[in-house]
Protein backbone atom coordinates (compact mmCIF):
# COMPACT_ATOMS: atom_id res chain seq x y z
CA UNK A 1 0.00 0.00 0.00
CA UNK A 2 1.42 3.33 -0.77
CA UNK A 3 1.22 6.19 2.06
CA UNK A 4 -1.31 8.94 0.57
CA UNK A 5 -2.22 12.32 1.28
CA UNK A 6 -5.69 13.09 1.58
CA UNK A 7 -6.79 15.71 -1.09
CA UNK A 8 -9.83 17.74 -0.12
CA UNK A 9 -11.08 18.74 -3.63
CA UNK A 10 -14.34 20.56 -3.54
CA UNK A 11 -16.20 22.46 -0.69
CA UNK A 12 -18.38 19.93 1.54
CA UNK A 13 -21.43 22.08 0.68
CA UNK A 14 -21.03 20.97 -2.98
CA UNK A 15 -21.23 17.50 -1.85
CA UNK A 16 -24.39 17.71 -0.15
CA UNK A 17 -26.34 18.16 -3.09
CA UNK A 18 -25.40 15.11 -4.66
CA UNK A 19 -27.72 12.03 -3.54
CA UNK A 20 -29.22 8.81 -5.52
CA UNK A 21 -32.33 10.21 -6.99
CA UNK A 22 -30.69 11.96 -9.90
CA UNK A 23 -27.49 10.20 -10.05
CA UNK A 24 -24.99 8.25 -12.66
CA UNK A 25 -22.11 6.39 -12.35
CA UNK A 26 -20.13 5.96 -15.23
CA UNK A 27 -21.24 2.14 -15.02
CA UNK A 28 -22.64 1.36 -19.11
CA UNK A 29 -24.08 -1.47 -20.35
CA UNK A 30 -22.67 -2.14 -24.43
CA UNK A 31 -25.01 -3.02 -27.34
CA UNK A 32 -25.04 -7.09 -26.33
CA UNK A 33 -26.45 -6.15 -22.49
CA UNK A 34 -22.53 -6.60 -21.29
CA UNK A 35 -22.44 -4.41 -17.84
CA UNK A 36 -19.66 -2.60 -17.34
CA UNK A 37 -18.22 -1.93 -13.46
CA UNK A 38 -15.86 1.26 -13.14
CA UNK A 39 -13.44 0.71 -10.12
CA UNK A 40 -10.75 3.39 -9.41
CA UNK A 41 -7.44 3.01 -7.64
CA UNK A 42 -4.57 5.32 -7.01
CA UNK A 43 -2.19 2.64 -6.59
CA UNK A 44 -0.23 1.49 -9.72
CA UNK A 45 0.84 -1.95 -7.86
CA UNK A 46 -2.96 -2.88 -6.84
CA UNK A 47 -4.38 -1.52 -10.28
CA UNK A 48 -1.90 -4.55 -11.59
CA UNK A 49 -2.51 -6.78 -9.27
CA UNK A 50 -6.74 -6.99 -9.61
CA UNK A 51 -6.39 -6.71 -13.10
CA UNK A 52 -5.09 -10.39 -12.41
CA UNK A 53 -8.21 -11.26 -11.11
CA UNK A 54 -10.81 -9.55 -14.15
CA UNK A 55 -10.29 -13.08 -16.02
CA UNK A 56 -11.67 -15.63 -13.22
CA UNK A 57 -14.31 -12.48 -12.01
CA UNK A 58 -15.45 -12.40 -16.43
CA UNK A 59 -15.42 -16.22 -16.33
CA UNK A 60 -18.07 -16.62 -13.69
CA UNK A 61 -19.61 -13.64 -14.57
CA UNK A 62 -20.21 -13.60 -18.35
CA UNK A 63 -22.68 -10.62 -18.66
CA UNK A 64 -20.43 -8.58 -16.34
CA UNK A 65 -17.02 -6.62 -17.54
CA UNK A 66 -14.87 -4.35 -15.44
CA UNK A 67 -12.95 -1.61 -16.67
CA UNK A 68 -10.13 -0.90 -13.57
CA UNK A 69 -8.55 2.90 -13.78
CA UNK A 70 -5.73 4.53 -11.66
CA UNK A 71 -5.38 7.87 -11.19
CA UNK A 72 -1.75 9.64 -9.58
CA UNK A 73 -2.92 9.98 -5.75
CA UNK A 74 -2.39 14.10 -6.20
CA UNK A 75 -5.55 13.64 -8.31
CA UNK A 76 -7.55 10.75 -7.03
CA UNK A 77 -9.77 12.28 -4.30
CA UNK A 78 -10.30 15.58 -6.34
CA UNK A 79 -11.21 13.55 -9.35
CA UNK A 80 -13.43 11.01 -6.85
CA UNK A 81 -15.04 14.48 -4.96
CA UNK A 82 -15.81 15.74 -8.59
CA UNK A 83 -17.39 12.60 -9.66
CA UNK A 84 -19.59 12.65 -7.16
CA UNK A 85 -21.00 16.39 -7.46
CA UNK A 86 -21.41 14.91 -11.29
CA UNK A 87 -22.70 11.97 -10.32
CA UNK A 88 -20.16 10.04 -12.36
CA UNK A 89 -18.25 8.62 -9.43
CA UNK A 90 -16.80 5.21 -10.80
CA UNK A 91 -19.47 1.95 -8.87
CA UNK A 92 -16.72 1.33 -6.51
CA UNK A 93 -12.77 2.33 -5.42
CA UNK A 94 -10.41 1.99 -3.19
CA UNK A 95 -10.73 4.42 -0.06
CA UNK A 96 -8.68 5.23 2.96
CA UNK A 97 -10.05 4.71 6.67
CA UNK A 98 -9.76 8.63 7.15
CA UNK A 99 -12.42 9.52 4.18
CA UNK A 100 -14.69 6.98 5.83
CA UNK A 101 -16.80 9.79 7.67
CA UNK A 102 -16.51 12.48 5.57
CA UNK A 103 -17.99 10.27 2.32
CA UNK A 104 -20.30 8.03 4.61
CA UNK A 105 -21.47 11.27 6.26
CA UNK A 106 -22.65 12.77 3.22
CA UNK A 107 -24.19 9.59 1.80
CA UNK A 108 -21.79 9.48 -1.31
CA UNK A 109 -20.96 5.69 -0.31
CA UNK A 110 -23.71 3.06 0.29
CA UNK A 111 -24.13 0.67 3.89
CA UNK A 112 -23.33 -2.85 2.30
CA UNK A 113 -25.25 -4.47 5.36
CA UNK A 114 -28.13 -5.67 2.62
CA UNK A 115 -26.17 -6.88 -0.11
CA UNK A 116 -23.66 -8.56 2.63
CA UNK A 117 -26.66 -10.20 4.06
CA UNK A 118 -28.76 -11.22 0.43
CA UNK A 119 -25.30 -12.73 -0.50
CA UNK A 120 -24.15 -14.26 2.62
CA UNK A 121 -20.82 -12.37 2.45
CA UNK A 122 -18.63 -13.97 5.24
CA UNK A 123 -16.59 -10.95 7.10
CA UNK A 124 -15.13 -13.62 9.01
CA UNK A 125 -12.42 -14.38 6.23
CA UNK A 126 -10.29 -11.30 6.86
CA UNK A 127 -7.99 -11.40 9.95
CA UNK A 128 -7.86 -7.28 9.82
CA UNK A 129 -10.09 -4.22 8.86
CA UNK A 130 -13.62 -5.39 9.22
CA UNK A 131 -14.48 -2.99 12.39
CA UNK A 132 -12.36 -0.09 10.59
CA UNK A 133 -14.79 0.64 8.21
CA UNK A 134 -18.03 0.44 10.34
CA UNK A 135 -19.20 4.33 10.60
CA UNK A 136 -21.09 5.95 13.59
CA UNK A 137 -24.31 4.25 12.35
CA UNK A 138 -22.90 0.84 12.77
CA UNK A 139 -23.28 -0.43 9.48
CA UNK A 140 -20.43 -1.44 7.39
CA UNK A 141 -19.65 0.51 4.69
CA UNK A 142 -16.19 -1.05 3.18
CA UNK A 143 -15.03 -4.45 2.21
CA UNK A 144 -11.08 -4.96 3.34
CA UNK A 145 -8.48 -5.23 0.69
CA UNK A 146 -5.59 -4.95 2.52
CA UNK A 147 -4.08 -3.74 5.40
CA UNK A 148 0.20 -2.17 6.14
CA UNK A 149 2.06 -1.74 9.36
CA UNK A 150 5.39 -0.37 10.16
CA UNK A 151 9.01 -2.69 10.06
CA UNK A 152 13.12 -2.02 10.04
CA UNK A 153 15.10 -2.59 6.84
CA UNK A 154 19.00 -2.36 7.59
CA UNK A 155 21.93 -2.72 5.32
CA UNK A 156 23.30 -6.00 6.01
CA UNK A 157 26.76 -5.75 5.38
CA UNK A 158 26.64 -2.76 7.24
CA UNK A 159 25.41 -4.84 10.07
CA UNK A 160 27.87 -7.28 9.92
CA UNK A 161 30.64 -5.19 9.33
CA UNK A 162 29.53 -3.06 12.72
CA UNK A 163 30.21 -6.52 14.41
CA UNK A 164 26.39 -7.10 14.99
CA UNK A 165 23.76 -10.00 13.97
CA UNK A 166 21.02 -10.01 12.01
CA UNK A 167 19.15 -12.22 15.41
CA UNK A 168 20.47 -9.04 17.29
CA UNK A 169 18.73 -6.29 14.38
CA UNK A 170 15.57 -8.30 14.50
CA UNK A 171 15.17 -8.59 18.33
CA UNK A 172 16.37 -4.84 19.83
CA UNK A 173 14.44 -3.71 22.55
CA UNK A 174 13.54 -0.15 23.12
CA UNK A 175 12.37 2.40 26.49
CA UNK A 176 12.09 5.97 26.48
CA UNK A 177 14.36 6.19 28.74
CA UNK A 178 18.24 5.07 27.90
CA UNK A 179 16.70 3.92 24.42
CA UNK A 180 17.70 0.02 24.97
CA UNK A 181 19.34 -2.23 22.30
CA UNK A 182 18.14 -0.01 19.93
CA UNK A 183 19.96 2.74 20.45
CA UNK A 184 23.39 0.84 20.87
CA UNK A 185 23.04 -0.43 17.59
CA UNK A 186 21.66 3.00 16.05
CA UNK A 187 24.76 4.54 17.71
CA UNK A 188 26.79 1.85 16.59
CA UNK A 189 26.06 2.02 13.06
CA UNK A 190 26.48 5.58 13.12
CA UNK A 191 29.52 6.29 11.21
CA UNK A 192 31.05 9.99 10.62
CA UNK A 193 33.55 11.12 7.61
CA UNK A 194 36.10 10.51 9.71
CA UNK A 195 35.18 6.45 9.80
CA UNK A 196 34.35 7.13 13.97
CA UNK A 197 31.48 5.20 15.25
CA UNK A 198 28.17 7.22 17.15
CA UNK A 199 29.52 5.14 20.41
CA UNK A 200 33.82 5.78 20.17
CA UNK A 201 35.20 9.13 21.51
CA UNK A 202 35.67 11.87 19.21
CA UNK A 203 33.07 11.35 17.49
CA UNK A 204 31.55 14.24 15.29
CA UNK A 205 27.79 14.34 15.04
CA UNK A 206 28.62 17.34 12.41
CA UNK A 207 30.24 15.31 9.99
CA UNK A 208 27.95 11.90 9.78
CA UNK A 209 28.87 9.64 6.47
CA UNK A 210 26.61 7.26 7.43
CA UNK A 211 23.52 7.28 9.78
CA UNK A 212 22.58 4.41 12.36
CA UNK A 213 18.48 5.13 11.11
CA UNK A 214 16.93 7.09 8.55
CA UNK A 215 14.84 9.32 9.85
CA UNK A 216 11.72 8.50 12.38
CA UNK A 217 10.82 12.18 12.77
CA UNK A 218 7.72 12.71 10.78
CA UNK A 219 4.53 15.33 10.31
CA UNK A 220 1.84 12.53 10.55
CA UNK A 221 -0.08 12.98 12.96
CA UNK A 222 -0.59 9.41 13.67
CA UNK A 223 3.14 8.39 13.30
CA UNK A 224 2.62 5.03 11.16
CA UNK A 225 6.52 4.65 10.38
CA UNK A 226 7.57 7.38 12.81
CA UNK A 227 6.87 7.75 16.63
CA UNK A 228 4.19 4.96 16.92
CA UNK A 229 5.67 1.45 16.69
CA UNK A 230 8.13 3.02 19.71
CA UNK A 231 5.11 4.42 21.61
CA UNK A 232 2.63 1.53 21.14
CA UNK A 233 5.28 -0.92 23.29
CA UNK A 234 4.39 1.60 26.24
CA UNK A 235 0.49 1.12 26.03
CA UNK A 236 -0.35 4.30 23.88
CA UNK A 237 -2.53 4.09 21.21
CA UNK A 238 -3.82 6.87 18.94
CA UNK A 239 -7.53 6.28 20.05
CA UNK A 240 -6.89 5.40 23.77
CA UNK A 241 -9.55 2.97 24.83
CA UNK A 242 -11.35 3.66 22.10
CA UNK A 243 -11.22 1.83 18.88
CA UNK A 244 -13.09 3.70 16.52
CA UNK A 245 -14.58 7.36 16.39
CA UNK A 246 -12.90 8.64 19.50
CA UNK A 247 -14.26 12.27 20.55
CA UNK A 248 -10.14 13.26 21.38
CA UNK A 249 -6.71 12.07 20.18
CA UNK A 250 -4.99 11.61 23.66
CA UNK A 251 -1.65 13.60 22.64
CA UNK A 252 -1.55 15.05 26.28
CA UNK A 253 0.16 11.91 27.81
CA UNK A 254 3.74 11.62 29.38
CA UNK A 255 4.39 8.33 27.18
CA UNK A 256 4.23 9.96 23.99
CA UNK A 257 6.32 13.62 24.95
CA UNK A 258 9.21 11.13 26.21
CA UNK A 259 8.57 9.30 23.14
CA UNK A 260 8.07 12.29 20.68
CA UNK A 261 11.23 13.63 22.72
CA UNK A 262 13.78 10.58 22.49
CA UNK A 263 13.34 10.30 18.43
CA UNK A 264 14.04 14.37 18.31
CA UNK A 265 17.10 13.56 20.20
CA UNK A 266 18.43 11.09 17.85
CA UNK A 267 18.66 14.00 15.11
CA UNK A 268 20.21 16.34 17.84
CA UNK A 269 22.96 13.24 18.96
CA UNK A 270 23.74 12.97 14.94
CA UNK A 271 22.47 9.42 15.23
CA UNK A 272 19.65 9.90 12.43
CA UNK A 273 18.89 12.73 9.83
CA UNK A 274 17.06 15.19 10.75
CA UNK A 275 13.94 16.54 9.80
CA UNK A 276 13.80 17.28 5.98
CA UNK A 277 17.84 16.79 5.72
CA UNK A 278 17.37 14.52 2.80
CA UNK A 279 14.56 15.06 0.56
CA UNK A 280 15.09 10.96 -1.26
CA UNK A 281 13.03 7.90 -0.41
CA UNK A 282 14.10 5.84 2.34
CA UNK A 283 15.80 3.45 -0.30
CA UNK A 284 17.20 6.15 -2.13
CA UNK A 285 19.13 6.81 1.25
CA UNK A 286 20.06 3.11 2.02
CA UNK A 287 21.30 2.84 -2.03
CA UNK A 288 23.80 5.99 -1.26
CA UNK A 289 25.17 4.69 2.28
CA UNK A 290 23.64 7.52 3.64
CA UNK A 291 21.74 4.97 6.73
CA UNK A 292 22.11 1.64 7.43
CA UNK A 293 18.56 1.18 8.62
CA UNK A 294 15.37 2.66 7.88
CA UNK A 295 12.07 2.42 9.52
CA UNK A 296 9.10 2.32 6.36
CA UNK A 297 5.87 0.96 5.60
CA UNK A 298 5.39 -2.37 4.77
CA UNK A 299 4.31 -1.44 1.42
CA UNK A 300 8.16 -0.26 0.59
CA UNK A 301 9.25 -3.96 0.95
CA UNK A 302 9.55 -4.96 -2.48
CA UNK A 303 11.09 -1.43 -3.56
CA UNK A 304 13.70 -0.88 -0.35
CA UNK A 305 14.94 -4.66 -0.52
CA UNK A 306 15.65 -4.41 -4.53
CA UNK A 307 17.99 -1.63 -4.27
CA UNK A 308 20.97 -2.65 -6.17
CA UNK A 309 24.30 -3.10 -4.80
CA UNK A 310 23.13 -4.11 -1.26
CA UNK A 311 21.40 -6.89 0.09
CA UNK A 312 18.57 -5.41 2.87
CA UNK A 313 17.23 -7.40 5.34
CA UNK A 314 13.83 -7.00 6.89
CA UNK A 315 13.12 -6.54 10.95
CA UNK A 316 10.24 -6.41 13.61
CA UNK A 317 9.57 -2.96 15.01
CA UNK A 318 11.05 -3.00 18.10
CA UNK A 319 9.95 -4.96 21.34
CA UNK A 320 9.50 -2.09 24.29
CA UNK A 321 8.07 -2.36 27.79
CA UNK A 322 4.77 -4.04 26.86
CA UNK A 323 6.02 -5.84 23.52
CA UNK A 324 5.83 -5.04 20.56
CA UNK A 325 3.17 -3.15 18.42
CA UNK A 326 1.98 -0.72 15.60
CA UNK A 327 -0.50 1.18 14.23
CA UNK A 328 -1.99 -0.65 11.06
CA UNK A 329 -3.95 1.47 8.45
CA UNK A 330 -6.91 -0.83 6.56
CA UNK A 331 -7.90 0.24 2.94
CA UNK A 332 -11.11 -1.03 1.39
CA UNK A 333 -14.01 -0.74 -1.40
CA UNK A 334 -16.54 1.35 -1.02
CA UNK A 335 -19.33 1.26 -3.64
CA UNK A 336 -20.83 4.96 -5.01
CA UNK A 337 -24.20 5.68 -3.38
CA UNK A 338 -24.81 6.78 -7.36
CA UNK A 339 -24.53 3.30 -9.17
CA UNK A 340 -26.62 2.21 -11.66
CA UNK A 341 -26.16 -1.22 -11.23
CA UNK A 342 -25.61 -2.22 -7.31
CA UNK A 343 -25.65 -6.16 -8.24
CA UNK A 344 -23.12 -5.97 -10.69
CA UNK A 345 -20.86 -3.57 -8.54
CA UNK A 346 -21.93 -5.89 -5.51
CA UNK A 347 -20.25 -8.94 -7.68
CA UNK A 348 -17.02 -7.78 -8.27
CA UNK A 349 -16.32 -5.71 -4.84
CA UNK A 350 -17.27 -9.14 -3.24
CA UNK A 351 -14.90 -10.84 -5.40
CA UNK A 352 -12.24 -9.07 -4.77
CA UNK A 353 -12.79 -9.92 -1.32
CA UNK A 354 -12.39 -13.56 -1.92
CA UNK A 355 -9.97 -15.98 -1.02
CA UNK A 356 -8.96 -16.65 -4.61
CA UNK A 357 -8.65 -13.18 -5.85
CA UNK A 358 -6.71 -11.64 -2.80
CA UNK A 359 -4.55 -14.74 -3.36
CA UNK A 360 -4.13 -13.95 -6.84
CA UNK A 361 -3.37 -10.31 -6.74
CA UNK A 362 -1.00 -11.17 -3.65
CA UNK A 363 1.51 -13.09 -5.78
CA UNK A 364 2.77 -9.78 -7.03
CA UNK A 365 4.26 -9.49 -3.04
CA UNK A 366 3.19 -5.50 -3.43
CA UNK A 367 0.83 -5.42 -0.89
CA UNK A 368 -0.47 -7.41 1.83
CA UNK A 369 -3.93 -8.99 1.34
CA UNK A 370 -6.49 -8.78 4.36
CA UNK A 371 -7.15 -12.28 4.44
CA UNK A 372 -4.69 -14.50 5.91
CA UNK A 373 -4.91 -16.94 3.60
CA UNK A 374 -4.31 -14.96 0.66
CA UNK A 375 -1.15 -13.28 2.54
CA UNK A 376 0.58 -16.31 2.36
CA UNK A 377 0.74 -15.92 -1.31
CA UNK A 378 2.83 -12.60 -1.04
CA UNK A 379 4.59 -14.83 1.66
CA UNK A 380 5.60 -17.16 -0.94
CA UNK A 381 5.80 -14.81 -3.97
CA UNK A 382 8.66 -12.58 -1.87
CA UNK A 383 10.20 -15.74 -0.38
CA UNK A 384 11.13 -16.81 -4.05
CA UNK A 385 12.72 -13.40 -4.50
CA UNK A 386 15.02 -14.30 -1.42
CA UNK A 387 12.54 -11.48 0.69
CA UNK A 388 11.69 -12.85 4.31
CA UNK A 389 8.50 -10.84 5.21
CA UNK A 390 7.19 -13.37 7.40
CA UNK A 391 7.85 -10.85 10.37
CA UNK A 392 4.45 -9.07 8.89
CA UNK A 393 2.34 -12.20 9.48
CA UNK A 394 3.98 -13.17 12.83
CA UNK A 395 2.92 -9.08 13.72
CA UNK A 396 -0.59 -10.44 12.58
CA UNK A 397 -0.68 -13.33 14.29
CA UNK A 398 0.33 -12.21 17.64
CA UNK A 399 -2.04 -9.42 17.81
CA UNK A 400 0.17 -6.70 17.36
CA UNK A 401 -1.06 -4.80 15.18
CA UNK A 402 -3.94 -2.03 16.54
CA UNK A 403 -6.06 -0.12 13.64
CA UNK A 404 -6.11 3.49 12.45
CA UNK A 405 -9.36 4.85 14.37
CA UNK A 406 -11.72 5.90 11.91
CA UNK A 407 -12.78 10.15 12.91
CA UNK A 408 -14.79 12.31 11.67
CA UNK A 409 -12.73 15.41 9.83
CA UNK A 410 -9.90 12.93 8.89
CA UNK A 411 -8.99 16.25 6.53
CA UNK A 412 -8.56 18.76 8.79
CA UNK A 413 -7.28 16.89 11.58
CA UNK A 414 -4.20 16.28 8.86
CA UNK A 415 -4.20 19.67 8.15
CA UNK A 416 -3.82 20.85 11.31
CA UNK A 417 -2.03 18.79 12.94
CA UNK A 418 0.63 18.02 10.78
CA UNK A 419 2.85 21.43 10.99
CA UNK A 420 2.26 21.14 14.71
CA UNK A 421 4.26 17.66 14.51
CA UNK A 422 6.71 19.18 11.72
CA UNK A 423 7.37 22.03 13.90
CA UNK A 424 8.27 20.44 16.69
CA UNK A 425 10.57 18.38 15.00
CA UNK A 426 12.46 20.87 13.29
CA UNK A 427 13.24 21.81 16.93
CA UNK A 428 10.79 24.41 17.60
CA UNK A 429 9.61 24.39 20.76
CA UNK A 430 9.68 21.36 23.25
CA UNK A 431 6.77 18.26 23.59
CA UNK A 432 3.99 20.08 25.21
CA UNK A 433 2.76 21.39 22.36
CA UNK A 434 1.37 18.03 22.21
CA UNK A 435 -1.37 19.26 24.51
CA UNK A 436 -2.11 22.03 22.23
CA UNK A 437 -2.56 19.05 19.47
CA UNK A 438 -5.00 17.35 21.86
CA UNK A 439 -7.05 20.22 22.11
CA UNK A 440 -7.19 20.77 18.28
CA UNK A 441 -8.20 17.10 17.90
CA UNK A 442 -11.25 17.30 20.34
CA UNK A 443 -12.03 20.80 18.82
CA UNK A 444 -11.82 19.42 15.04
CA UNK A 445 -13.48 15.86 15.60
CA UNK A 446 -16.47 17.75 17.04
CA UNK A 447 -17.45 19.99 14.08
CA UNK A 448 -20.63 19.03 12.21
Amino acid sequence: MKKIRIIAGIAAAALAVVGLAGCSSNSSADGGGKTTVNWWTWDDHQAAAYKLCIPGFEKENPDISVKISQYNVDDYFSKLTAGFVSGTAPDAFQNSVPLLGQYAGQKQIMPLDDLIKKSKFDLGKFDIGVDSWKYTDGKQYGIPLDWAGAAIYFNEDMVKAAGITDDEVKNMTWNPDDGGTFDKIVSHLTIDDKGVRGDQPGFDKTHVKTYGIGTLAAGDFNGQTSYNPFVTTLGWKLGGKVKAWPKVLPFDDPRLAKTVDYIRGLGERGLMPKFGQFTVSSSEQMGAGQVAMAQDGTWNATTITKVPGIKVGIAPTVKGPEGRGMISNSNANNIFVGTKHVDQTWKWVSYMGSVECQTTAGKTATFLPSIAKALQSTVDAQKAQGIDISSFVTALENGELYPVPPTANGQELTDTLQPMFEGFYNGEGSSSFLKQAQEKSKEIIAKK
